[in-house]
């Protein structure tokens, strides 16, 4: 049976940019085909499984002709995939969505456009650029200056664009800038019309810049402004409706490390406060098989079940499901977690922690168990086959303690173009884990100078002193509120020095 091809516009920016059809495709999809300029963590709502191309294009630099892209949405859909071909923006505006479509009706292949929020939209809203006005704009006129068959790339018939009285909006322009002003101006355009060069969205140098058609090549070129950019030419562009809602972190870009349940919470809470969030490294959870027998927790003796992660209390209650263990079998256990993160996972599946650490570090947890339990009481380590040895060494001399690895972690390198692009500017890196710090530097990753490291916990910050000899900073204690507060802190000083 053939598939079909969905043309979904992924809007221009964050990732919940996207329409809602759009996501909701997209979770179902066996196979996305992206562009450039995609938010990385929109690929990462997908299913694991699906299958993740990258043909981007961009100015100049093609990864893919658009046949070749063609071609693979056609193989795709003829191997019974469904194909969603995920394109920046909007399809249909400058997106050559329509010639993809028409490759697909020749081939014979189901399709749909699902429409997205263009950049000659979004770009200029979100620098506070209403493209049109009541009283002052009217139009507004979408152009490209990206045409083939003209000497200076600009279409045919520019020159009539000075005599219109609504805002137009160029896409693909910012090398030719000087030709769009200067004949913009010959045409009778009046030199001291505003226009406003803007590079935003998911642009690795986001910028905007306002001026006159008299003085804005000089600016743009002295600003070091790099493509991609909009161009706005019209009385709007001299507008700023930006937002006024307060954002402490606006402007900061922060790479996050680790698993999904570390990072997803931060993520969040980073973006809520106006940062940039990107994957510098993802961590993916391998579950291994073990020998131990679940059945010795059920025994009448009293014994500690010890959790460092969110990740260790889902694949052990996974793993007791499989082997159809009763919960009320446990009634003799004692659960022990390292934080409140780890705590409110293990509430997910009934069962409340008879220990939490005031300080959640791995010393914390080690000196509550120490203070609590009974020497006599055995202590099972459930948890990652990297974790950290100075839990078990700690607590060896006192207790029979069993260290059951249950899971392992690899880094996912699906969107290394996209973690290249920001590693070179990001403010802060966020090590949630001594194995997120072990897979990033493995990786052949490099800490800019500008770029301030954060740690969660000791722990992390000793394994990060193996590979990173320059002042870093440690949060108080492991959580996310932790990491933000640390992050809001150093940038809150960074501003007033």
């Amino acid at each position: 049976m053939k598939g079909c091809v969905y043309l979904v516009g992924a809007g221009c920016g964050k990732a919940d940019l996207i329409t809602v059809r759009g996501l909701s495709i997209l979770q179902r999809c066996d196979t996305v085909i992206y562009d450039d300029l995609i938010a990385e963590d929109m690929l990462y709502t997908a299913p694991k499984s699906a299958e993740k191309i990258y043909m981007g294009k961009r100015n100049g630099r093609h990864s893919a002709q658009q046949e070749e892209i063609c071609a693979m949405l056609i193989k795709k859909a003829e191997e019974g995939k469904t194909v969603v071909r995920l394109k920046g923006g909007d399809p249909f505006i400058f997106g050559r969505g329509g010639e993809e479509i028409l490759a697909l009706q020749k081939a014979g292949i189901p399709y749909e456009e699902i429409p997205g929020i263009s950049s000659a939209i979004a770009i200029p809203a979100a620098a506070g650029i209403p493209v049109t006005h009541r009283g002052v704009s009217r139009s507004v006129h979408i152009i490209t200056a990206h045409t083939a068959d003209t000497p200076d790339g600009l279409p045919s018939d520019f020159d009539k664009f000075a005599a219109l009285s609504g805002t137009l909006v160029f896409l693909m322009g910012l090398s030719r800038l000087e030709q769009i002003v200067a004949r913009l101006i010959a045409a009778g355009k009046n030199p001291g019309t505003p226009i406003a060069v803007i590079s935003g969205g998911n642009s690795p140098h986001p910028a905007a810049l306002r001026g006159t058609l008299e003085d804005i090549v000089k600016r743009t070129r002295s600003a070091g402004i790099q493509p991609p950019a909009v161009i706005v030419v019209g009385e709007t562009a001299a507008f700023d409706l930006s937002s006024t809602i307060k954002q402490p972190l606006k402007g900061a870009c922060v790479g996050l490390t680790g698993t999904q349940a570390v990072t997803e919470k931060l993520k969040a809470a980073l973006e809520n406060q106006g940062a940039e969030v990107f994957f510098a490294e993802r961590s993916i959870v391998d579950e291994l098989p073990v020998s131990f027998d679940y059945d010795a927790l059920c025994s009448n003796q009293t014994k500690w079940l010890v959790f460092t992660s969110s990740n260790g209390v889902r694949i052990f209650f996974n793993r007791l499901a499989e082997q159809k263990i009763d919960l009320r079998r446990l009634n003799a256990c004692q659960f022990a977690v390292i934080g409140a993160a780890t705590a409110r996972t293990l509430e997910k599946y009934g069962i409340y922690a008879n220990l939490c650490p005031e300080v959640y570090t791995s010393r914390g947890l080690a000196s509550a168990l120490i203070n609590t339990a009974q020497k006599q009481e055995p202590i099972y380590l459930f948890r990652s086959k990297r974790g950290s040895k100075d839990l078990i060494q700690t607590l060896i001399s006192e207790y029979d303690v069993y260290d059951i690895p249950i899971y392992d972690l690899h880094s996912e390198a699906v969107l290394p173009e996209y973690a290249q692009k920001f590693l070179s500017r990001a403010d802060y890196l966020i090590f949630s884990s001594s194995s997120g710090v072990e897979l990033f530097f493995d990786s052949n990753k490099i800490v800019q100078d500008h770029t301030t490291c954060i740690c969660i916990g000791e722990i992390t910050a000793k394994t990060l002193r193996k590979y990173y000899d320059k002042p870093f900073v440690t949060a108080a204690d492991i959580s996310a509120e932790s990491i933000l507060a640390a992050v809001m802190e150093d940038w809150k000083n960074a501003e007033g020095a």
